[in-house]
């Protein structure tokens, strides 16, 4: 009997918590949305927006630095680093830090580029037999040297190209002398010996090996910064067709490329650009790096779209909105069309990370034309109330009508732009 007494008062006070604790729960739901750090850039255009905690909690500002616009909008005034403060009766409850960058601009791409890359050594994309004097072998897969490996020396001698390899290979097999071989492994170096055979049905030395020095292909150009020619393009890592590994590369170049036709995708299928293109052509300009964002480098001169060809602003991630947007291509030729799409999803990242948006394309005209996202438009820049935003990047298979996206945020720091605040970064890990 006094257990159930027990049970049914603790119950009852139970409740009364429970029911207390209602009117309570919004505005702590509210006070744990705001956030502990907001990056923003110094013009009215980028405002910093924070939550509302009610008519008896105000927000206000540790200096001049930072303008209201209303009781929760603000912009910076300046670069550096500033503060907003929660107040309830004079009292602080709660500091957002807040950083203030430069502003950045960046005019938009649009353009169909080629793009060629050679490669840092010469690439190992497949094995082969010989037949020689004892049978069929192959000498590289003996030598433990395997597919996405690449040869960065031979006996000491820098390899750049095909080309370097055969001779060295002639002289090794004619002395009857091995090889000593450097290969790259991902991150790791490996040395391996390499015993050159000959050729039993056409006489010359060979070590079994295919190999390739070079890539090309097409892609979008998305930006390029009018102080330094800085672009950045594509807005993916660039990978050998038969390892399926990220190219290292040595140097490489873009020019620009004509759309010939388009083969349109479907359920299943991704669509395709055909372009034509000669790395014979004028070089507009070099590409240095091919990281996971893109490809990127300098332009030999500015590069015109017919579109947008002032300098916009950019958006940071966490300012990228749902709903709609524009996105810069070529569907004929060399002519650069704004076409409407919709921004499905974003998400707000601190730190450097790909597939940061859903895009779908809405444009009755590029849906009629393309069947939605294809190969050859990654890279192609997304435009977001007169703000360049991110960069279409891929197709999904079974829904060609929409992709992945990057924020451009990302790309730029790829070109050397420091977008984010460091200092603040460390400090709020």
């Amino acid at each position: 009997m006094k257990y159930h007494q027990t049970f049914r008062l603790l119950t009852g006070i139970l409740l009364l918590i429970a029911i207390l604790a209602v009117p309570f729960i919004a505005p702590v739901n509210q006070y744990l949305s705001i956030p502990n750090q907001v990056t923003a850039f110094d013009n009215a255009s980028s405002p910093i927006n924070v939550p509302a905690l009610g008519d008896n909690v105000s927000v206000n500002t540790s200096g001049n630095s930072l303008q209201a616009i209303d009781s929760t909008e603000f912009y910076a005034k300046e670069p550096g680093n500033h503060e907003l403060i929660y107040e309830a009766a004079g009292m602080p409850i709660k500091k957002v830090d807040v950083s203030a960058l430069e502003d950045i601009e960046v005019i938009p791409g649009g353009q169909s580029i080629g793009v060629q890359l050679h490669t840092l050594g010469v690439l190992v994309v497949g094995h082969h037999q010989i037949k020689g004097e004892n049978g069929m072998v192959s000498p590289g897969e003996d030598a433990n040297i395997e597919v996405g490996d690449v040869i960065l020396e031979i006996n000491g001698e820098e390899v750049k190209e095909m080309e370097d390899v055969k001779p060295v290979v002639e002289e090794a097999g004619e002395n009857d002398e091995k090889m000593d071989v450097k290969v790259k492994r991902d991150d790791e170096t490996i040395k391996t010996t390499l015993d050159p055979v000959k050729d039993a049905e056409e006489g010359d030395y060979r070590i079994g090996l295919y190999i390739r020095d070079s890539a090309a292909g097409i892609g979008t150009m998305t930006f390029y910064d009018p102080e330094t020619k800085n672009y950045g393009a594509l807005g993916h890592v660039i990978s050998d067709m038969d390892t399926q590994k990220p190219i290292e590369i040595h140097n490489g170049s873009i020019v620009r490329s004509n759309v010939t036709s388009i083969e349109k995708g479907n359920h299943g299928t991704p669509g395709e650009k055909q372009a034509k293109f000669s790395m014979q052509d004028e070089k507009i300009g070099s590409i240095t790096k091919n990281s996971p964002f893109g490809i990127f480098g300098e332009l030999n001169k500015p590069i015109k779209n017919g579109e947008y060809d002032e300098p916009m602003p950019i958006a940071l991630s966490h300012e990228v909105k749902e709903g709609p947007a524009k996105i810069l291509t070529v569907l004929e030729g060399e002519e650069v069309k704004e076409f409407d799409v919709k921004v499905v999803s974003s998400v707000p990242q601190k730190f450097p990370a790909k597939k940061g948006m859903v895009v779908q394309i809405t444009d009755e005209e590029l849906l009629n034309e393309t069947g939605g996202i294809v190969q050859g438009m990654s890279g192609s820049p997304i435009i977001q109330d007169g703000k360049v935003i991110g960069a279409v990047t891929h197709v999904f298979v079974n829904d060609p009508t929409s992709g992945y996206g990057v924020h451009i945020e990302w790309m730029l720091q790829e070109t050397g732009v420091e977008v984010e605040d460091k200092e603040g970064q460390d400090q709020a890990s």
